[in-house]
């Protein structure tokens, strides 16, 4: 037993000290697309290279659209002049039309958030980055956020994919279950716009066309961290993100 006990001692703390501090350990974050200026015919090959339609025209610069980013590299490898790409990974952000502490959980959560995570159709991916948040290195608990098997316990309701057919209906119900006041985090592209999966015959384009999304985190799929920053963006511990959710694409073809 004192063998474990000097051990656990020499080994010390090995969880994350996020959010007390920045997290600078290699390959938490695998950063994001940061546009670039450029608007000759080389901007016209990398908005092309995009397979979900990210990268748009800005005026002068390549806009990016992280609500459809799935982490491709189409931009970034194989190609002369690639955009810039940003590390981080504080990228959780207000949905559009969401602004100030209205749309955030009051004190009285800030130490107790107990959350309802819902398989809206995802591959996978996200579920496996969310998975990681109950483990020693991310360990919400030590942040006071709690996975309630329950909806009508939820105060978050934390959705990753693009809501298939299937899951339309359990995702209303969770949603209508849930006591006030509560809140949604879309996690991930699927969530957020339909990724490669929606809109399509089998699934929609995301969170939003079926429940009211409070918060979103891109990614394909977001890391730990990020996901982890959308938590404490939702009861008012970290400020939201400013890279997240340009003018939609109906407005850029007007």
């Amino acid at each position: 037993m004192r063998k474990w006990v000097l051990k656990g001692l020499r080994t010390g703390i090995k969880s994350t000290f996020y959010p007390d501090r920045e997290e600078t350990t290699q390959g938490v974050s695998p950063g994001l697309p940061g546009g670039k200026k450029d608007t000759g015919i080389a901007a016209s090959l990398l908005i092309a290279r995009c397979p979900t339609g990210a990268l748009f025209r800005q005026g002068e610069q390549i806009g990016v659209d992280f609500r459809r980013c799935i982490h491709c590299y189409r931009c970034l490898r194989g190609i002369r002049t690639p955009v810039e790409w940003k590390g981080g990974y504080e990228w959780a952000a207000l949905m559009e039309g969401k602004d100030g502490a209205g749309n955030l959980m009051g004190k009285a959560f800030h130490r107790s958030l107990h959350v309802r995570f819902v398989d809206g159709g995802a591959c996978g991916a996200c579920l496996s980055e969310v998975e990681q948040l109950n483990k020693p290195y991310y360990n919400m608990h030590r942040l006071g956020f709690f996975i309630t098997p329950t909806p009508r316990e939820a105060d978050i309701l934390l959705v990753a994919g693009p809501v298939t057919d299937h899951m339309r209906f359990p995702l209303k119900k969770a949603f209508k279950a849930m006591p006030s006041p509560k809140r949604v985090l879309a996690v991930g592209a699927c969530a957020l716009s339909g990724g490669v999966f929606g809109p399509s015959f089998a699934s929609g384009a995301g969170v939003t066309e079926f429940v009211p999304a409070d918060i979103g985190v891109p990614g394909c799929p977001p890391p730990p961290l990020a996901i982890l920053h959308g938590l404490l963006l939702a009861v008012s511990r970290k400020p939201s993100a400013s890279l997240l959710f340009p003018e939609s694409t109906a407005e850029r073809k007007t």
